[in-house]
């Protein structure tokens, strides 16, 4: 018998649980969170493994959903200084790069940019050549200042040859040995944005080598020497350690998805609302054919606006550390929370701050052994437990597509703050293991790919762009770990582009296989 170990990092929680080969749970433990989170990944390894009882030889593979790169881009912390080229003169020179950021992140990724000759129509038509003795001054000049590289080009996602020409010409000048993130690997159609995205993905570089690292030398002290490893992605699938490496913006938001993907997986529904209540957010996603919906929106992270794939998910400021505050007649629900802290601060075990976890303790809906509820006004928790079941309604109801009651899948540690009956909801899922769908979605074992691309269809019919864009997504899927004989295609959808000359065609393709043996 073999296992695998799904791991996911909340704000409060740091969850871990083993599967065996038929993705049964094993087991699973819940660990707080620690304020610089490695230790509590160690903690939550350390306890699935010795409270199992499974010989960790037989472990094959370990997954981790880790916020790392996320803190680091809030925090300011731990990022690479980056050295930015975008190819685009003359066309773009009216706005800079990195315009609009805050200035204490372009501080801490460093102003290192030049803008250098070239650019593509949308067609993939070369709107002005490139200068390689440009590029090659552009690279020596920055050398000694940074650390890795971002190329971004105009419509590179349309032809993707002067970015890899750059890339080439970078490795000659400045070594084989640096990081380089090119756009169109990474974003979507829109200079700006996706070159944002491309310069957060070099500034992540270090943070990713370095949890990685962590990972592994945390699996190797607790007897886990020849796993496989991998991370979550933010679709809700998994990729190699290699990949996530040179991708790891793309483990932003995994978290979400990782209970939605765990949610389907533990409710054996494809399609419905997924709702996680974690100890500070709840989150509400939509499940489409076993995977997360993603956004069609640009998205802020860390106050810069980017556009690589995102998921569809709404979050509101309610969780079970979330401090319950009375003002007057006036009931503030956070949106602060206590987090990791829960268990010293909460008024059940004694602490000075009430919480949501008190309010569920008080009404019932959570058995908390020695809670000391003989001092918390009870008709003061029933007004608070109807303000946030009403809010959890109102963000379930700005997520449906229409007004007809929709089947809600509710998982997460923080899930028993909501009732079996809510409005705008027909029916209320409960899945067993429901605290530890984060960690078992990660756990669950599909590697992705996928592929975002104009085709001008004057120059090659329909299908031959689908099939181009299909064998596309595959080779993505392989490459960030997929078996190939396993591989399908999960999602595709063609757009045309009405605005755009030429006969257009926004084509997206997503394929999706288990992990390679």
């Amino acid at each position: 018998m073999s296992y695998r170990i799904g791991i996911d990092v909340g704000g409060t929680n740091t969850d871990a649980v083993l599967l065996d080969e038929q993705l049964q749970v094993v087991y699973e433990v819940k660990s707080p969170t620690t304020a610089d989170v490695s230790s509590g990944i160690y903690e939550a390894l350390r306890r699935v493994v010795a409270e199992s009882g499974v010989n960790p030889q037989h472990v094959r593979y370990a997954m981790l959903g880790t916020t790392h790169c996320t803190n680091a881009i809030v925090e300011r912390k731990r990022l690479n200084r980056v050295g930015t080229i975008r190819i685009g003169k003359p066309a773009t020179t009216a706005v800079r790069p990195m315009m609009g950021w805050p200035e204490d992140l372009r501080a801490a990724v460093g102003e290192n940019w030049h803008m250098v000759s070239g650019g593509y129509e949308y067609d993939g038509r070369t709107i002005v050549p490139l200068d390689e003795e440009e590029i090659r001054s552009a690279c020596r000049s920055m050398k000694g200042d940074v650390e890795t590289i971002a190329i971004s080009g105009v419509f590179s996602p349309a032809n993707a040859d002067q970015e890899k020409r750059v890339a080439h010409i970078v490795r000659e000048e400045l070594g084989e040995s640096i990081s380089i993130s090119v756009s169109h690997e990474i974003g979507s159609i829109g200079l700006l944005e996706r070159e944002n995205a491309t310069i957060l993905n070099a500034a992540l570089i270090q943070t990713a080598k370095m949890v990685a690292e962590g990972f592994r030398e945390a699996l190797g002290k607790n007897g886990i020497e020849h796993a496989g490893i991998f991370f979550g992605q933010n679709d809700g699938t998994l990729m190699s350690l290699v990949y996530a490496i040179r991708y790891p913006i793309l483990t932003i938001a995994c978290g979400p998805t990782n209970s939605i993907r765990g949610a389907a997986h533990l409710s054996g529904r494809k399609d419905g609302l997924v709702v996680d209540v974690g100890g500070t957010t709840t989150d509400i996603g939509v499940l489409v054919n076993g995977f997360p919906r993603q956004s069609s929106l640009a998205v802020d992270i860390g106050g810069i606006r980017t556009n690589f794939r995102m998921p569809d998910i709404l979050s509101v400021a309610i969780g079970g550390g979330t401090i319950v505050r009375r003002s007057g007649e006036e009931i503030k629900l956070g949106p602060d929370s206590v987090g990791y802290q829960l268990r010293n601060r909460a008024l059940i075990v004694g602490g000075d701050t009430m919480t949501a976890t008190d309010v569920a303790v008080v009404m019932g809906r959570l058995n908390w052994p020695g809670a000391k509820v003989a001092g918390i006004d009870r008709a003061f928790c029933q007004q608070v437990d109807a303000q946030l079941v009403a809010a959890v309604e109102d963000a379930i109801d700005r997520m449906k597509t229409s007004p007809t009651p929709v089947p809600v899948i509710l998982v997460g540690g923080g899930s028993v703050l909501l009732p079996d009956q809510m409005k705008g909801v027909s029916e209320v899922i409960r899945p067993k293991h429901f605290g530890a769908a984060n960690a078992i979605g990660a756990a669950l074992g599909q590697v992705s790919g996928q592929i975002e691309k104009i085709y001008a269809l004057d120059e090659q019919t329909r299908e031959a762009a689908l099939a181009d864009a299909k064998a596309g997504a595959i080779r993505e899927a392989i490459a960030a770990g997929a078996d190939p004989q396993s591989l399908e295609i999960v999602h595709m959808e063609d757009i045309p582009l009405a605005y755009l000359p030429g006969n257009a065609l926004l084509i997206r393709v997503k394929a999706a296989g288990l992990l390679q043996a």
